[in-house]
């Protein structure tokens, strides 16, 4: 009997990925509140980077965007929604919709400001009174994830336009007097091998999260990895059924904690905490403190908990924590390590009182 394929090509499934725990949950807490601001995973080559974004996009549910548009605009969400929608609606006109697998866009090293945020026919405008606008990459990933790999060779101007854009949500075009703005609401993850260099402080700074792979040393582990990518490549249907199960229950589980994130409270005290661990680790402004809020709440949520605790914070700090700390040459110790020092200093004692 033949087996029924899907046309689409087929991707590693993100349940099948063994190891990396760190960038993988660095990614699920990202879906579940893109508030988070990204994350930047650096790392060995050949570590899986690139196959376990991939694999975290084509895990999501699909969602519901008005057919025809250009910025895969939500039907309900004003923030999600471009300007033309928003008229139809106020209108009280009918639009109609249909469902899309998450967008996820790459954005290739040799990208232009154009073709990253788009373009206005000046032509057409001046000539005929039309605003025309040809849609960039990021409009394309409104609701969706964008993928930077090597975002440490790209040009420190557009990984500003990115950061801004991911920030704030939206992204305006303005060309001669003339400006249009639409909505750009997506998940950033940049990858990179740090041997090729550094992203700039105050860019690195502007990203939520900051995960480190290394390359597994464990030869029974290795042997484990390479057997399941072969299995994969002889018969790619035969392992995505294998691990359909699996995939079903964390795809719940990421809707469950989507839905449950508002619900979720954290204690004044343990807030003060999270200020006092970056006040002693010199962290410059606030990020810091919003975005480990925003992660131990994301983190809470996706454990099916109402309110967290002390270990929800000591899992995600280090990832909101260990690129804003000051660089210096001389320091032997590791940025991560110093921040799990400070964190036990000021949270251990917390877990024996």
């Amino acid at each position: 009997m033949n087996k029924v394929q899907n046309p689409t090509r087929p991707v590693f499934p993100f349940t099948a990925i063994i190891g990396q725990e760190e960038m993988k949950l660095a990614l699920i807490l990202n879906v579940i509140d893109p508030k988070i601001g990204g994350v930047m995973i650096m790392g060995d080559r050949g570590t899986g980077k690139s196959t376990t974004i991939r694999a975290i996009a084509d895990l999501l549910p699909e969602i519901e965007v008005v057919l025809d548009d250009l910025f895969n605009s939500h039907v309900s969400d004003y923030d999600l929604m471009s300007d033309t929608i928003k008229k139809k609606i106020n209108q009280g006109l009918q639009v109609s919709t249909e469902f899309i697998k998450v967008p996820m866009i790459d954005l290739p090293l040799g990208a232009t400001e154009d073709r990253l945020c788009g373009t206005i026919d000046i032509e057409k405008a001046l000539n005929e009174g039309i605003k025309t606008f040809e849609p960039g990459l990021l409009a394309k990933a409104n609701r969706g994830i964008l993928y930077v790999d090597e975002v440490n060779l790209l040009d420190d101007h557009l990984v500003d336009i990115l950061l801004d854009a991911s920030a704030s949500g939206w992204n305006i075009v303005e060309r001669e007097g003339i400006s249009i703005r639409h909505p750009a609401r997506f998940v950033l993850v940049g990858s990179g091998n740090p041997e090729e260099g550094e992203l700039r402080p105050q860019l690195l700074d502007r990203f939520g999260m900051h995960a480190e792979i290394r390359t597994v040393k464990d030869p029974y582990l290795r042997v484990q990895i390479v057997e399941q990518r072969s299995n994969f490549d002889f018969d790619p249907y035969a392992c995505i059924s294998k691990f359909q199960e699996e995939q079903e229950n964390l795809k719940n589980n990421i809707i469950l904690a989507q839905n449950k994130l508002t619900d979720v409270i954290i204690d004044y005290d343990l807030r003060v905490k999270i200020s006092e661990i970056c006040g002693a680790l010199d962290v410059d402004g606030l990020r810091g403190d919003i975005v480990t809020n925003r992660a131990a709440k994301a983190f809470a949520a996706y454990n099916g908990k109402n309110e967290v605790t002390v270990n929800d914070v000591k899992k995600v700090i280090k990832l909101c924590l260990r690129h804003r700390l000051r660089k210096d040459p001389l320091d032997t110790v590791d940025s991560g390590s110093k921040v799990g020092q400070v964190v036990d200093d000021i949270l251990g004692q917390d877990l024996l009182d």
